[in-house]
């Protein structure tokens, strides 16, 4: 677990500019997914018997193609989940500004379940919606679920696009050096690749590493060996 200080100037920079969710899962599921498509792609053709440039050509373009469509998909996903943040807030700076008496009966209503009891919750209740920036942020969270820290459209797109690109383009590594067993080669890197995003991934998770890239090779290796059984259905 990560330590962090706990004195008044640290406690208070830090509650007051929460760094929101970050780029991690977006950097897992752009690595995840290059791998995985491009392997696919990779072991689909391979299993159709057709040449290492159709290969190259196929895995390239899935990675340019495939990598910007992701991280396009990301961006407005992400931008969607913002605006509709902001549609919130703006819903509920016109009901304070219509029915303060009513919002505050829900400020004290939040502040009761979070424990508060008595001349202190009376006392919170006040402090509170005194403030209308606070009030707005409290019925965010309290109400809606909704943190006060708005996600990052382009940050997230940045991140996707980056893990699948570098992730999906470590399949085609042996392709491009020829390599004489290049799809054998393919596939013992792009397990390496699971087996390394499974682990990293247990830095932010109670798992043990060792699970955690068990169960990523496990779901990579399952998508690449369909595909696989795919093309040599292909196969002349």
């Amino acid at each position: 677990m990560t330590d962090h200080g706990h004195s008044h100037s640290e406690i208070r920079i830090r509650i007051g500019a929460p760094p929101g969710r970050g780029v991690l899962r977006d950097l897992v599921y752009g690595g995840i997914d290059g791998s995985v498509t491009t392997f696919a792609i990779v072991a689909g053709v391979a299993g159709a018997g057709l040449s290492p440039f159709v290969i190259v050509a196929m895995g390239l373009a899935n990675v340019l193609a495939d990598g910007f469509s992701m991280a396009a998909g990301n961006y407005s996903g992400t931008k969607a989940e913002r605006d509709n943040m902001a549609r919130i807030r703006a819903i509920e700076e016109h009901h304070i500004d219509l029915y303060p008496d009513g919002e505050r009966r829900e400020v004290f209503e939040i502040l009761s379940q979070k424990g508060l009891t008595g001349t202190v919750l009376e006392d919170a209740t006040d402090a509170i919606t005194a403030n209308r920036e606070s009030w707005i942020n409290l019925m965010l969270e309290g109400e809606y679920g909704l943190s006060k820290a708005d996600p990052n459209p382009m940050r997230a797109a940045i991140a996707t696009f980056a893990a699948f690109l570098v992730a999906g383009l470590i399949p085609l590594l042996p392709f491009l050096l020829a390599f004489e067993q290049a799809f054998v080669a393919s596939a013992w890197l792009t397990m390496f690749v699971f087996f390394v995003i499974g682990a990293l991934k247990s830095v932010w998770s109670v798992a043990p590493w060792w699970r955690s890239a068990a169960e990523t090779v496990l779901i990579g290796g399952l998508a690449a060996a369909i595909a696989y059984g795919v093309g040599t259905l292909f196969h002349p």
